[in-house]
């Protein structure tokens, strides 16, 4: 080749706007090696040097090693292997800042301690299955050995927590009190005494029709909530009559009669499922799974166990503890 058409490490430098400590790193790395040498020893690259010089720019700006450009060079692999290989690799790099942004969001936003922003991390890294493997232990716990409802456990082991690549910080700290509630002892003996509760419950019952469950569900419902908005406070005067009502369904649905022994059945009934925390667990569910409109408005709740229950058992359980020595 004529010496002429050979360019000096200083020249391509210039072409290609690099520095000459770069171009000799990788002429010593064997990704752009000189074609030939002067007489004193200085390196002296062909025109081809200068488009090599510019791939491999391309891929370390892209985050690629050297070890593999060369192997894209060799022609051992190509670009688009190398490609698609850095894209799974960047996914994951992605994910892992986005929750590292996550939790400082919701460090900055509690004014958390570093014990807990050590454990908003660590639970935030758990992959799906980890965090599935988590409440599945839960409910295998909680709930085994009693003869619930075919449909609740499959209820319970559908709607499991599935927190985004990017979570927002509500969600990261609802799936964090989530994470620390159903490993806690107290809150596992708590649900268990209220799905125990429940299942003496429908057996001192004896049979009744779902359908009117549900019924007696809306009107719970409905009812608290006109008298919420109304601000009707439920140990009230104005309050009697709604509770009596919703007390003579609640009898009827279960083959009772309404009166101060059944008004304390029922009250122990409310008080133990509302001790159970269950609702809570529900709503920490819906803001996890981004079902939550309202993070700051617990009633605002999407929930396959029974939207917007929580302040109306509330309201309830104050009107019958309320005016249960009237009857």
């Amino acid at each position: 080749m004529d010496d002429d058409a050979l360019l000096s490490i200083g020249e391509l430098a210039r072409l290609t706007g690099l520095t000459v400590k770069t171009i000799r790193f990788w002429s010593d790395a064997g990704v752009v090696p000189p074609t030939d040498r002067t007489p004193a020893g200085y390196r002296l690259y062909g025109p081809e040097a200068q488009a090599r010089l510019g791939l491999v720019r391309t891929l370390r700006g892209l985050g690629i090693d050297i070890a593999t450009i060369q192997q894209v060079l060799g022609r051992e692999v190509t670009v688009a292997e190398v490609a698609a290989a850095h894209v799974e690799a960047l996914e994951v790099q992605i994910r892992t800042l986005r929750l590292r942004q996550a939790v400082l969001r919701a460090v900055a936003g509690h004014g958390s301690t570093p014990e807990e922003m050590e454990l908003m991390h660590r639970l935030a890294r758990l992959s799906d299955q980890e965090r599935r493997r988590l409440v599945h232990d839960f409910i295998d716990h909680t709930f085994g050995g009693l003869e619930l409802d075919a449909e609740f456990l499959t209820m319970m082991r559908t709607a499991m927590p599935e927190l985004p690549d990017d979570p927002t910080p509500e969600q990261l700290s609802a799936w964090v009190e989530l994470a620390e509630l159903v490993q806690d002892d107290g809150f596992r003996a708590r649900m268990r005494r209220a799905a125990a509760d429940q299942v003496q419950a429908r057996a001192d019952a004896g049979p009744f029709d779902d359908d009117a469950a549900r019924r007696l569900a809306e009107l719970i419902r409905e009812r608290t909530a006109t008298a919420r908005d109304a601000g009707v406070e439920p140990g009230s005067e104005a309050a009697r009559e709604i509770v009596d009502r919703i007390v003579g369904a609640c009898a009827r649905l279960v083959g009772r009669e309404d009166g101060s022994e059944f008004r304390t059945w029922l009250l122990e009934r409310l008080e133990i499922g509302q001790e159970s925390g269950y609702e809570r667990y529900w709503q920490l569910i819906a803001v996890i799974n981004g079902q939550l409109a309202d993070p700051a408005n617990p009633a605002d709740l999407v929930d396959p166990a029974d939207p917007g229950m929580g302040p109306a058992v509330a309201w309830l359980l104050a009107g019958v503890r309320a005016g249960r020595n009237q009857k």
